[in-house]
């Protein structure tokens, strides 16, 4: 059967990419072709967080292994505090796959309000060093669990309340049951990677699913670019598209614009997901070690999440028209039994809770900070 010209295009984009990284004096041009740097991305955050009110330190965290982890930290220095007040526990957001701290920009002021927020850009990803991966699936997760614990260090952490999203929320699980004593709460927000391959997340009666709303069956082209896109970088498309790189974010991904539209009438978001994404490929490199075809994770979480202490508590967070399943969550409550466990639906939120519903998840967030001090 012969390729599409959209799949000739696509498999032709990658094969350079694929030449590119193998040979770099040949191919010399090929980063100048992507109209980016580091210091674009640099730009186009610092227009973000022009936007925050409160008290920000932004800098790079050196790791004992010199890796930089790029890093915010927010304070509300408004706020009175009493000499004999102890300070509470700090709040630290970890991203999803191909994001950075600039998304969280309508979370940061509410949620730093009462207590230290810090952010950070995930080891490969954004501003943060890029390093390689391993093509090895525990060994790649080992490296950024690594690098968030090096991270902890060095800022200086006892502990804290330690929320991720997507691949951050498995991130921050695989480091909770690592790390069980520097965790006091786990908020995981849209969580990848929590099912097992080929199990059906729900098992649904006779009587639910005469009124169930049916998925749609994906069409063979879908599935002919999936099987091409499995083989490659996630998304080595946006680098090897070049100068039209900008213009295929815009296209694919409208919604990030109309998340933040009110604070930016331009294309601040999508310039900023493009500039994190279209760098030497780096941190997706070992998400795509992580995962199989369809985005699977190769080591699902629900197989680990018995190995979190019954006395952590954790709270997780879906979106009700998210593509992630929140059936998973229930799944983690059944796991783990009378440990504290809470599953909650946000309605009218896709995966990207935090900026679909932003006044109802920081309601959530502050509300779970508070439990604990």
């Amino acid at each position: 059967m012969n390729e599409s010209p959209q799949l000739s295009f696509i498999t032709l984009c990658f094969r350079l990419e694929t030449k590119a990284n193998r040979s770099s004096s040949l191919w010399s041009w090929w980063p100048s072709w992507r109209p980016t740097s580091m210091s674009l991305l640099k730009t186009t955050e610092s227009k973000i967080l022009a936007c925050i009110k409160n008290d920000l330190w932004a800098r790079f965290v050196t790791l004992a292994n010199q890796d930089r982890i790029w890093t915010l930290s927010l304070t509300n220095k408004g706020t009175p505090k009493s000499a004999e007040q102890a300070p509470k526990t700090p709040l630290v957001m970890v991203h999803g796959f191909g994001g950075g701290v600039g998304l969280w920009i309508r979370n940061l002021d509410a949620l730093s309000r009462s207590r230290t927020v810090y952010a950070f850009d995930l080891l490969g990803f954004g501003r943060s060093s890029r390093p390689s991966f391993p093509s090895d699936a525990a060994k790649a997760e080992e490296q950024f669990v690594d690098s968030i614990e090096q991270w902890r260090q060095a800022v200086g952490l006892e502990n804290m309340i330690l929320l991720g999203h997507s691949l951050g929320g498995y991130l921050a699980t695989s480091y909770a049951i690592q790390h069980p004593s520097r965790v006091s709460h786990l908020i995981l927000v849209d969580p990848w990677g929590f099912p097992e391959r080929g199990k059906p997340e729900t098992q649904q009666s006779e009587d639910q699913s005469a009124e169930a709303v049916k998925r749609p069956t994906i069409p063979r082209w879908a599935k002919a670019i999936v099987s091409i896109l499995s083989l490659f970088n996630p998304l080595a498309v946006i680098r090897a598209a070049g100068p039209w790189g900008p213009g295929l974010v815009n296209r694919f991904r409208p919604d990030f614009k109309r998340k933040f539209e009110d604070l930016f009438n331009d294309d601040t978001m999508t310039q900023y997901i493009y500039h994190c994404n279209a760098q030497t490929p780096s941190g997706e490199i070992g998400f795509r070690a992580m995962s199989e075809t369809l985005g699977w994770a190769k080591r699902p979480m629900l197989q680990r999440v018995h190995l979190l202490p019954p006395s952590m508590p954790v709270t997780m967070l879906y979106g009700a028209r998210s593509w992630v399943d929140s059936s998973s969550g229930d799944r983690v409550a059944e796991i783990r039994g009378k440990a504290h466990t809470k599953v909650l639906l946000v309605e009218d939120a896709s995966h990207h809770v935090y900026a679909d519903q932003p006044d109802d998840f920081n309601r959530v967030v502050e509300n779970i900070c508070k439990s604990v001090d």
